[in-house]
């Protein structure tokens, strides 16, 4: 009978460690997600989003202000359509600027704001009509080479 109730309270701290990993887990993905009753969308085209994923952080001055809401494929122009959504704490301007940016050599994508400098500000299902492309390192390599060949042939 006494190593019944020891493999008994046994069990009950292993679902008790499981349960505390878990509630752990959950707390870490949604440190900083963005309230939707709190925050405002808007859309920004690119023509190359590179490793962009959905909950990217959106940052502006190095903060964080909102997160990638959605990531479509726009069959008209052929472009990504990505949705942010921004914190309504954070009003950008109306001209202000969006690119998709690295952290460091090879860490994680994400979209850098530049406040613009109107006086209107952005409001919810605008469209941030200035961007700037992931930029591809596979490109830069394969841009860097060919110009290197083209310099080492006869003219």
């Amino acid at each position: 009978m006494n190593k019944t109730v020891l493999d008994l309270w046994v069990g009950l701290l292993v679902l008790a460690g499981l349960g505390a990993l878990l509630f752990l887990a959950l707390k870490v993905g949604s440190t900083s997600a963005i309230d939707a009753s709190n925050s405002y969308e808007v859309v920004a085209r690119f023509e190359n989003i590179g490793g962009l994923k959905l909950r990217a952080p959106v940052k502006s001055a190095g903060v964080v202000v909102g997160r990638v809401a959605d990531i479509r494929f726009d069959n008209d122009t052929f472009e990504a359509a990505v949705t942010l959504r921004l914190d309504k704490r954070y009003g950008f301007p109306r001209d202000s600027s969006a690119s998709i940016l690295t952290s460091g050599l090879l860490g994680e994508q994400y979209i850098g704001l530049d406040a613009g400098g109107d006086s209107v500000k952005l409001k919810a299902n605008d469209r941030i009509l200035i961007t700037q492309d992931a930029v591809v390192l596979e490109n830069l390599i394969g841009r860097f080479l060919y110009d290197k060949a083209q310099e080492g042939t006869p003219q």
